[in-house]
């Protein structure tokens, strides 16, 4: 049987990156002891309002079709905390609430880009960037973040990559794998860029509560972007509820009314006992008070990696300025990163996922995620110092 031309743009080094989680998760569930630090889940339990504000509804019947793009309430509790996090004094009806992060970002993405446009994507990058694109049939073009700049863009490295087809600049910040968080004058250039070229931003936000610098301005703020922005955001990773699937887009009110349609034949919306949990998230005190303990904790866990691995000979650590992810380049030790993940699962059970299916500027480094407690934290240091300490 033939299939679409779409499944193979969907595929990629991207979709093929976790063949290391996939194997360090078969051996978890057959009872070894395998520290998983190979994805971005926080450890943290869902915020018990939230738990019990879904119990809450489900007992009210609160199960039939919702608003397709989302319930008032929770959309004005989205557009409260996006001026709060990102700083733009966005309306209800410039927001349409999916199912996650992801499904946001792809049905943007779907909204402004074209078969034949070009996006340019800074990398390295998250790994679903390349299918999102590829499944618009636009082409991607990727623009050095490098790691002797601490993984932070040169601005004449993306003016130098504008051509007549692009469309429209892929940014992420905090960055997932690399931790970096864009200064304030790296985001004024990008924005100065999609304004001379009439450039949309797709401006994925999703670790915006974990930035551990001053230094961040959200790109849709700044003067003459909020037309030319959609911000993708979610409750993934600041409240613990990566299983609930409640995420958003932020945008131009005609871009939320395209995407309201997409998201019509997609998705019909998100179930409404999920929306009145995603609410309590974002109003109740516990759970707020939660958000800030998760940040805090990440952040001491983050201290901790680096002052463990950076004193182990042959390794290197990129301090994160945010996000749940560290990359630690492992070039001095004569492995491949892939080779390196592969050794590390079988001789010391620790899973770390490969950098090269980030972009080439990842290549040689290994994600490390601090979604686990200090404790295995420490182990799992433990064991790659060990490791490393064998390497001839």
């Amino acid at each position: 049987m033939k299939y679409s031309p779409l499944v193979e743009r969907i595929g990629g080094d991207g979709s093929n990156a976790w063949e290391i989680h996939y194997r360090g998760m078969r051996r978890v569930r057959a009872g070894e002891d395998v520290i998983m630090l190979s994805i971005g889940d926080p450890d943290f339990d869902t915020p018990a309002p939230v738990v019990a504000a879904a119990k809450q509804a489900l007992d009210r019947g609160r199960t039939h079709y919702p608003e397709i793009v989302g319930e008032l309430p929770l959309r004005q509790a989205i557009a409260d905390y996006h001026l709060k996090t990102n700083g733009q004094d966005a309306q209800p009806d410039q927001i349409v609430v999916l199912a996650g992060a992801q499904c946001a970002l792809f049905a943007a993405a779907m909204c402004v880009l074209a078969p034949g446009d070009e996006v340019i994507a800074l990398e390295p990058m998250y790994v679903t960037y390349e299918a999102v694109v590829g499944a618009t049939g636009a082409d991607l073009k990727m623009v050095p973040l490098r790691a002797e700049r601490g993984f932070h863009l040169d601005p004449a490295d993306l003016e130098a990559a504008i051509g007549p087809r692009t469309r429209a600049i892929m940014i992420s910040s905090p960055n997932n794998p690399t931790g970096a968080v864009m200064t304030r004058a790296e985001t004024e250039a990008i924005a100065a860029i999609a304004r001379a070229h009439d450039l949309w931003v797709l401006s994925d936000e999703v670790y915006a509560s974990l930035v551990f610098t001053d230094d961040r301005v959200s790109i849709a703020s700044l003067p003459g972007m909020a037309e030319r922005t959609a911000t993708v955001s979610s409750l993934s990773k600041s409240h613990a509820m990566t299983g609930w699937r409640v995420g958003w887009v932020v945008g131009p009110v005609e871009l939320a009314r395209h995407v309201a349609k997409l998201a019509l034949c997609m998705l019909y919306g998100s179930p409404p006992f999920v929306q009145d949990a995603a609410l309590a998230a974002l109003t109740d005190p516990v759970a707020i008070a939660e958000v800030a303990r998760l940040h805090d904790t990440i952040r001491a866990r983050r201290d901790l990696v680096f002052a463990r691995l950076n004193q182990v000979p042959r390794l290197a650590l990129h301090r994160p300025e945010g996000s749940m992810f560290m990359l630690l380049d492992v070039r001095q030790t004569g492995l491949s990163a892939f080779a390196f993940a592969d050794r590390l699962l079988a001789e010391e059970a620790v899973a770390v996922l490969p950098g090269d299916a980030f972009g080439p500027n990842a290549e040689g480094h290994v994600r490390i995620s601090l979604g686990l407690d200090a404790s295995l934290l420490e182990t799992a240091c433990a064991r790659m110092a060990a490791f490393v300490g064998r390497l001839p």
